[in-house]
């Protein structure tokens, strides 16, 4: 089972589960879903291979999309769904391959394709680090911007170290998530699945191209009801630049 944390009162709402981006993790999602869960119950998780959750070999999306199925099973009752980036891609496959347990989708900045880029020149960069002797942040990302310019990527990756373990280390299984990149960026062929017919989002930055207008067949092909809205100002971590938009138009998608 992923590890998870919980927001809000248990209650008879439908309960919100939040799947967080590659690298990321259920922390990078708490003041949201605190926020979400003034009126229901949020699960945030944390992906396999990535802060809490059991480290496995298999990094794929079916792989994924079931981690998600048995934490909504554990709930005893279908949940909307939210997933960014990979936990979006993810989000996708659970709706496609398991719609009795997802009520609304929603999908932050990607679409059900496959893209060019790699993100294993941050995993270079994470392993390149020296830990030796680190014990506070601010010189893990002085130690860091020797490879990484973006101070807001740094701080992003840097959530992921623990520096309370000695020596420190980071809470990625960073070999399977290399091994799998292909998979990570890639699409699993879904031709053989049913479109999910259920309400679905997809929210894009304003400034980001992970969701093309190329890329609209095929969102509209496997999700046909889904509306497709950006945030203007906003690049690939829309949550995180525009976080009071991006609840805003949540919570007008879940409580329609």
């Amino acid at each position: 089972m992923l590890s998870l944390v919980r927001h809000g009162a248990p209650s008879d709402s439908t309960p919100l589960l939040i799947a967080h981006g590659l690298f990321g993790s259920a922390r990078n999602w708490g003041a949201i879903a605190k926020r979400l869960s003034d009126s229901r119950p949020v699960l945030a998780v944390d992906m396999r291979n990535h802060a809490g959750s059991f480290h496995d070999a298999v990094h794929d999306y079916p792989a994924l999309a079931r981690d998600l199925a048995h934490v909504i099973e554990a709930e005893g009752r279908a949940a909307d769904v939210l997933g960014h980036s990979m936990g979006g891609k993810a989000a996708m496959v659970l709706a496609l391959t398991r719609p009795d347990l997802v009520n609304r989708l929603i999908v932050a900045d990607i679409a059900p394709v496959a893209y060019a880029h790699s993100q294993n020149h941050l995993i270079d960069a994470m392993r390149a680090l020296d830990l030796s002797g680190l014990a506070a942040r601010s010189e893990a990302d002085k130690r860091l911007a020797q490879s990484i310019d973006d101070p807001q990527v740094r701080a992003f990756l840097l959530q992921s170290l623990d520096l309370k373990a000695t020596p420190p280390v980071w809470r990625l299984n960073l070999n399977a998530l290399e091994q799998q990149m292909d998979l990570i960026t890639g699409w699993p062929d879904m031709s053989a699945q049913a479109p999910f017919d259920g309400p679905a989002l997809f929210l894009a930055g304003g400034l980001s191209d992970y969701v093309p207008a190329a890329a609209r067949p095929q969102i509209k092909a496997l999700f046909p009801q889904a509306r497709l809205a950006r945030i203007p100002g906003a690049g690939h971590w829309l949550h995180a630049e525009k976080p009071r938009e991006f609840e805003a138009a949540i919570r007008v998608f879940l409580d329609a």
